[in-house]
């Protein structure tokens, strides 16, 4: 009789551990947060996670090497929410597209830079010279009004912030603009026949380029209103999710933008207020 107590006793034990194993498993269940991002180099995210983790909530970056993959990713439910892009390149994303996609929340401003091993000043362009632009319209519109602000041509005010080859109204010196796929506008750098080329904040970081060493850089205008402003972006349905919305409050933090200028050292900005 003894032995039975015993061998009932011990199962019940067992049961009992093994339910609270079952509870405290799903209370500590970890949820991850795919994020769609172009480049490898995204280590802020490194801060925003050591924020979630007290909330079990983990990001995990999903690597893409062109513009045109993380919207489409997003919109079919490959990622949850992507960052990489800012506001003007998502809007024509949704123009052209068709995507169900908006902003949750601003994070960065990269400045875009020209950089180059042949000049040292856009004061030194000659007559006929090559510059590598990104072939995207908001990114090539966003250099020809950075070559305007710095007096090299003249685009057609009408255009606003997207203007094509054809709004240039004027170009003294008759610069040829090559069309490259972003990723590879660094590329153009070394080639003997480009005078120079832009580079966009997250390839210039992945190409070991630094800000101090560009030969120009655009002048960053602050407020929300920059359509240059980078973004998290998520499925218009999920807006309001909660997990998510954990996520944008993690990386709008002073940590997340101490470590953004730590790192980046002014190739990133913090655009978003702590």
């Amino acid at each position: 009789m003894k032995k039975k107590n015993v061998i009932a006793l011990s199962l019940a034990a067992v049961l009992t551990l093994g339910l609270l194993t079952a509870c405290g498993g799903k209370k500590d269940q970890e949820t991850v947060v795919k994020v769609g991002v172009v480049g490898t180099q995204n280590d802020q995210w490194k801060t925003v996670n050591e924020l979630l983790a007290k909330d079990n909530i983990k990001c995990e970056m999903v690597e893409y090497t062109a513009y045109n993959m993380p919207n489409d990713a997003l919109n079919a439910g490959e990622v949850d929410l992507n960052a990489f892009q800012h506001k003007a390149y998502l809007n024509n994303e949704i123009d052209a597209q068709g995507y169900d996609i908006t902003v949750l929340g601003d994070t960065i401003i990269a400045p875009l830079s020209v950089y180059s091993d042949k000049i040292a000043s856009l004061d030194e362009l000659k007559e006929g010279d090559k510059i590598a632009v990104p072939q995207d319209p908001t990114n090539e519109g966003r250099c020809f009004k950075i070559l305007e602000s710095a007096g090299v041509i003249e685009v057609d005010p009408a255009a606003g912030y997207v203007p094509e080859l054809k709004d240039i109204t004027a170009n003294p010196l008759n610069l040829e603009f090559i069309e490259v796929e972003a990723a590879y506008t660094a590329s153009q750098i070394s080639d003997p026949e480009v005078a120079a080329a832009f580079v966009n904040g997250a390839h210039a970081v992945d190409n070991g380029l630094n800000i101090a060493d560009a030969i120009y850089t655009e002048q960053v205008e602050p407020g929300s209103d920059n359509p240059y402003i980078n973004i998290i972006a998520c499925r218009t349905a999920d807006v309001e999710n909660e997990t998510y919305q954990k996520v944008l409050a993690a990386y709008q933090t002073a940590e997340t933008a101490k470590a953004i200028e730590e790192i980046f050292k002014g190739t990133y900005l913090p655009a978003f207020e702590y």
